[in-house]
């Protein structure tokens, strides 16, 4: 297989997958590096181009310091193009400091003999420094599921075939110049191994991008547009969830119903923009004085929730007294000066046979107790615990 025919296939793929991450960016809005990555493999395809064209030149320098370029420029789109959807923004110095060592370096790279591997080694060095960077981009994200792990391998890897190169070339030996480049064997070698990691690189890049968007979907799909917290459904999913560990060990846990008190009356007086604006409110205080592993979710219309976790029933108790305290106690500027919103609770705690929808429905109990009661006030849900049998007529004669 010749390297020129390896290479036709190298211009085949990255088309292919220019189209495909265009596709992406083109389908999801918000999938910027998608967008990135198209223009970098489509600017791929012009190093092909570049390639074809050396051997009918007479003198092949500004080609060839047009390839090198280029293909850094590649590298350095596909670069912005991770870090834009892993949202890491880069080292802008790292990324000056490469290029301008790469174009200093331009006169001593095409002075040394063609095909030595100390001019293979500085000529390939960029690549591998771009590579690199990818790794710490994705690295410094957090994200350390299975597919970003292995995309972290594969740029590490793909860098360090950048770095094999010379030594390949040393022990196949490679061309005198650079107009017999696509005839060498070396040249065969280091365009399949190009067309492997372009491969192996773009499809798992594809497959990172196609989870986050499934997830990106399930959050949008589980989040109230207008309180940014969790709606029923996704409320359900996740409390379930968070229920799971606790119910097996025995630890305490429990759930606060809260709902606005006339929340229709703000409505009709203000309405539905004050309205709304109190929910939002309201969502906010919530999620704000709960803890990172509460579930916070808007159940519908002026009705919440907060699942606490390690937390009984006295604890729960004092998160809500809290949340009512700082909601009536600062007017909202959208209802007029002087004019608070009050909010009532019911606070149940987990018990042994419980399920879901039995611990929501003794905190509903307790919420609209709290309601009757006058609103504006917290209510518990007490357990009743079974009566000690009464001692028999026998065992009192006794």
């Amino acid at each position: 297989m010749t390297a020129a025919f390896v290479l036709g296939i190298n211009t085949f793929i990255a088309a292919i997958f220019a189209i495909a991450f265009g596709v992406v960016a083109t389908m999801n809005r918000t999938a910027r590096g998608a967008r990135w990555l198209a223009v970098g493999y489509a600017t791929g395809i012009l190093t092909v181009i570049l390639e074809f064209a050396i051997p009918w030149q007479a003198n092949p320098l500004p080609t060839s310091v047009a390839i090198f370029l280029v293909y850094l420029l590649t590298l350095t789109i596909c670069l912005v193009g991770v870090a834009r959807h892993y949202k890491v923004k880069p080292s802008a110095n790292v990324l000056a400091a490469i290029w301008l060592i790469s174009v200093l370096a331009l006169p001593l790279i095409f002075s040394l003999p063609y095909g030595t591997p100390l001019r293979g080694l500085i000529y390939q060095f960029p690549y591998f420094a771009m590579q690199t960077l990818a790794c710490v981009v994705i690295w410094r994200s957090g994200r350390r599921e299975p597919l970003d792990l292995l995309l972290i391998a594969l740029n590490a890897l793909v860098a360090m075939t950048y770095l094999s190169k010379p030594a390949i070339g040393w022990a196949v030996g490679t061309a005198s110049s650079s107009q017999e480049y696509m005839t060498s064997t070396y040249a065969a070698i280091s365009q399949s191994i190009g067309a492997i990691t372009l491969v192996m690189l773009a499809l798992v890049m594809l497959l990172v991008m196609m989870r986050d968007t499934t997830a990106e979907m399930l959050a949008r799909s589980e989040t109230d547009a207008l309180s940014g917290i969790l709606n029923r459904r996704g409320f359900d999913a996740h409390a379930e969830m968070a229920l799971a560990l606790p119910r097996a060990a025995g630890d305490p846990v429990t759930l606060i119903a809260a709902d606005i008190d006339h929340f229709k009356d703000v409505n009709d007086t203000y309405g539905h923009a004050a309205g709304d604006a109190v929910i939002a409110h309201f969502a906010r205080l919530l999620k704000d004085m709960a803890s990172e592993t509460a579930v916070v979710g808007r159940l519908g219309g002026e009705e919440f929730a907060v699942l606490l976790t390690d937390t009984n029933l006295a604890d729960g108790r004092r998160f809500a007294e809290s949340v009512r305290e700082r909601l009536s106690a600062a007017p909202l500027i959208e209802l007029g000066v002087g004019h608070v919103v009050t909010a009532s609770f019911g606070v149940a705690q987990l018990t042994l046979t419980d399920s879901l929808n039995d611990l929501s429905r003794r905190a509903d109990t307790a919420l609209y107790r709290a309601k009757r009661a006058g609103r504006n006030q917290v209510s518990l849900a007490l357990v009743q615990l079974p009566q000690a049998p009464l001692p028999s007529p026998q065992s009192l004669s006794a």
